[in-house]
């Protein structure tokens, strides 16, 4: 059977794992009456509530007797560390654009790895079925950024469908039939080469470990290309490291294969086979897994460094070990360790003083997404503001700065424009139309201007604008930046707060708790409408007499409270506080939550 390896990528939301959903039923992946959930690659709880693709995944399917490796990526650059080692895997890429949006800040990231491989690209035009749908237009922008990555004759000559996933078809005409996927099939058999592997089979057995998971049956379960040999079950074999030293040798117990959404046991892999490989103890991502005659290593991809750092530490509160089963540090570790094993794209370093962990990645969405993970597993951890990292190069201070994409209607253009290149240093790029009634700007802003900035741009926005950022370069540090005007509203007692204590503070500030919750100390229960903090009792209740007046004792009516999301809590807090974070509160506090402690602290800062 021939054999064809793609990855599909693009910006994020632009239709990738719908499309994959279509190929899949088109193929004869399922039966007809098969129960399929929507978006059925995106099976994680998280990347179903949040509507995005977080981690990479494999399928597989058949058509007319050429078998179809399919790898859906995620479009979010905080999880670009996928993006990058699955391409290395792959002989050819379906590159998805929007036909309303064109290419986005993602699709010039991920577009850029695939150039760079010398993989050829088929462009998508998808969702022209909107009513703002411009393809002509996008397939002109797509050119121009296929040229302005630096791509060869053979690159710019790209195959172009137009589609619509959620529909279900793809044709070569922007008027034609519209019925189903198999121009799309067709191209994909026809444009993306057969692997290069297959001619390798006679050399001794070598695989690059793409992807790291686990199964509670069979124990470690590493992905990759076979890159030449065969490999049966049962066979002993090596894992190298990037810079040769052997890791561990070790029996193969099982070999699969995707075949449609499951994964199969098959009795040997191939050269450009993509296969799942159990048996190793120690063995993990960029390690190459060999015959026992290889000495060296094959070529792993580099991966983007880190940008950002947030501190996870032990919840110190007194409301610690309530809610979370897991608060012990030496727990924590195991948990992160773990992660950094999978991800390649965060790095883990013991804090000063033992009890807390250094956490380095892409940004805060993925730091996000791994608090909350470990939230929902149990664990209860104190999480610090997000830092900046620096490099030092010949003596000079450089720091992250990200390109800025902004879709914004016309009226929100102008506030949008001031706050990117006001207070937070950033440098506008390009400002051009973006459709009836909208901007696009484009600026490249510091990583540390942009911390917290997503919610602000919200309420600037009215909800309507879109935002999305990837890295751009290291530069010389552009200086200071505020931080958050305002001061916030700290508990002086502990216990449950009462709701006249509440009321009367109202006109204090904006409040993130209601009545009847548990308070303690040193926690942060509301913004003040002032730049100072502000020590208040919510647990004042009413003094009662025997005296009665009419119209004095009605109900007291609190307004609702702020509720903030994960990212906004850890956005929000200074560098003097923390976000306390168990299975079911977010909290935010002091980081000394003694009043004299915090007095001492600010003094000797």
């Amino acid at each position: 059977m021939e054999l064809r390896n793609i990855a599909i990528i693009a910006h994020v939301d632009h239709g990738k794992t719908t499309l994959v959903d279509e190929l899949l039923k088109q193929s004869g992946a399922f039966r007809e009456n098969q129960a399929v959930a929507e978006r059925a690659l995106d099976s994680n709880d998280l990347e179903r509530e949040r509507g995005i693709t977080i981690l990479a995944k494999a399928t597989s399917v058949e058509w007319k007797g050429t078998r179809i490796n399919i790898v859906d990526t995620p479009g979010h650059a905080d999880f670009g560390g996928e993006v990058e080692r699955i391409l290395s895997m792959v002989d050819g890429v379906v590159l998805l654009v929007d036909a309303a949006e064109g290419p986005m800040p993602q699709t010039k990231f991920v577009t850029s790895k695939a150039l760079a491989l010398g993989l050829r690209p088929i462009v998508v035009l998808n969702k022209v079925d909107k009513p703002d749908a411009e393809p002509d237009r996008a397939l002109d922008e797509c050119f121009d950024l296929f040229s302005n990555l630096g791509a060869d004759d053979d690159q710019l000559d790209f195959p172009h469908l137009y589609a619509s996933g959620r529909s279900g078809w793809a044709d070569a005409a922007l008027d034609g039939p519209r019925k189903d996927l198999d121009a799309l099939f067709n191209l994909v058999v026809n444009h993306v080469p057969q692997p290069r592997q297959i001619t390798q089979l006679d050399e001794p057995f070598r695989m690059l470990a793409t992807t790291l998971g686990a199964d509670p049956f069979i124990g470690r379960l590493l992905t990759g290309r076979v890159e030449s040999g065969i490999l049966k079950t049962g066979a002993t074999v090596q894992a190298l490291s990037r810079i040769s030293q052997k890791v561990e040798q070790f029996r193969v117990t099982k070999i699969q294969a995707f075949r449609g959404l499951a994964l199969q046991p098959i009795d040997e892999a191939r050269a450009g086979d993509i296969v799942t490989l159990a048996g190793m103890a120690k063995a993990t991502v960029s390690d190459t897994i060999c015959a026992l005659a290889v000495e060296e290593p094959l070529q792993a991809q580099p991966i983007d460094p880190p940008t950002i750092s947030v501190t996870f530490g032990i919840n110190t509160s007194p409301l610690a070990g309530r809610e979370g089963k897991k608060v012990q540090s030496r727990v924590i570790r195991e948990r992160l360790m773990k992660e950094a094993e999978s991800n390649v794209a965060i790095k883990i370093t013991d804090a000063p003083g033992g009890d807390a962990f250094e956490v380095a990645g892409r940004g805060e969405l993925q730091m996000g997404v791994l608090i909350e993970n470990m939230r929902r597993e149990g664990f209860e951890l104190s999480i610090s503001r997000p830092q900046v990292l620096f490099r030092e190069e010949n003596g000079v201070r450089l720091e992250p700065v990200e390109e800025v994409t902004i879709d914004v209607d016309d009226d929100y253009s102008g506030v949008v424009i001031e706050k990117i290149t006001g207070t937070r240093r950033g440098e506008l790029a390009e400002m051009k139309p973006a459709g009836v009634g909208k901007t696009r700007i484009v600026a490249h802003v510091p990583s540390r201007g942009l911390i917290g900035y997503h919610g602000e741009f919200m309420t600037d926005t009215r909800g309507t604008g879109v935002l999305n950022r990837v890295f751009h370069e290291w530069a010389p540090h552009k200086g200071a930046i505020p931080g958050r005007r305002a001061g916030v509203l700290i508990s002086m007692e502990s216990g449950q707060s009462v709701a006249f204590a509440l009321w009367n503070l109202e006109d204090r500030g904006r409040m993130f708790i209601g009545a009847q919750e548990q308070v303690y100390q040193g926690m942060i229960i509301g913004e003040h409408s002032r730049e100072n903090d502000l020590e208040v009792n919510p647990l004042k209740g009413k003094k009662l007499t025997n005296v009665r007046a009419s119209g004095t004792d009605e109900a007291v009516r609190l307004t609702t409270p702020v509720t903030l999301s994960l990212e906004q809590a850890i956005a929000y807090i200074d560098n003097d506080e923390l976000v306390e974070v168990t299975p079911q509160s977010i909290r935010l506090r002091k980081r000394h939550l003694d009043h004299h402690e915090r007095k001492r602290a600010a003094r000797s800062a």
